[in-house]
């Protein structure tokens, strides 16, 4: 999952203070659509993994954010990745995978199980995610099942959990 990026960009570990840029660049990128998606609401929830929140900046100017939140499966913990947003003027320059590759890196060092999103699969597979079986994880709200895929973190991880899905810590 190597990638190179533009020469000006750094993937940095996000701040407090980087909020402001953040909902900036959500808004920009995905418009106001984007609170009523299942996944935003469980983030809502949730809140954000500040362990796990990371950005790409070109030199000064943020072009680039993710973050996860925890989530459970029954009394399985995990995390759930995004938002994943990159500025419209910089997308297919690898910036997108470079930060889900930091944020893969960070929850594999504290010891999350798996990661779970509802994206394109095309995309997300890059990054070694996979489709969930269908009927395995149910989501508290509509969620189309060919677009929720998984990464396990743990060898021992063959199946992705199964049940209900809900924000929390974990």
């Amino acid at each position: 999952m190597s990638c190179s990026l533009p020469p000006n960009v750094t993937i940095l570990a996000g701040q407090s203070e980087d909020a402001p840029d953040v909902e900036s660049l959500l808004d920009r990128t995905f418009g106001p659509g984007r609170f009523t998606r299942t996944a935003y609401r469980i983030r809502e929830q949730a809140g954000e993994d500040p362990d796990l929140a990371f950005v790409a900046r070109d030199g000064s100017k943020l072009v680039g954010t993710v973050a996860f939140a925890p989530i459970r499966i029954a009394d399985a913990p995990g995390r759930l990745l995004g938002p994943l947003a990159v500025a419209p003027e910089l997308a297919g320059k690898g910036i997108g995978l470079a930060l889900m590759r930091a944020g893969i890196v960070a929850a594999t060092s504290n010891s999350h199980p798996y990661l779970m999103l509802v994206g394109d699969r095309a995309y997300y597979a890059r990054a070694g995610f996979k489709p969930v079986p269908p009927g395995r994880v149910v989501f508290p709200g509509p969620v189309d099942p060919k677009r929720l895929l998984w990464l396990p973190l743990i060898d021992d991880l063959t199946e992705s959990p199964e049940g209900v899905l809900i924000a929390g810590r974990g």
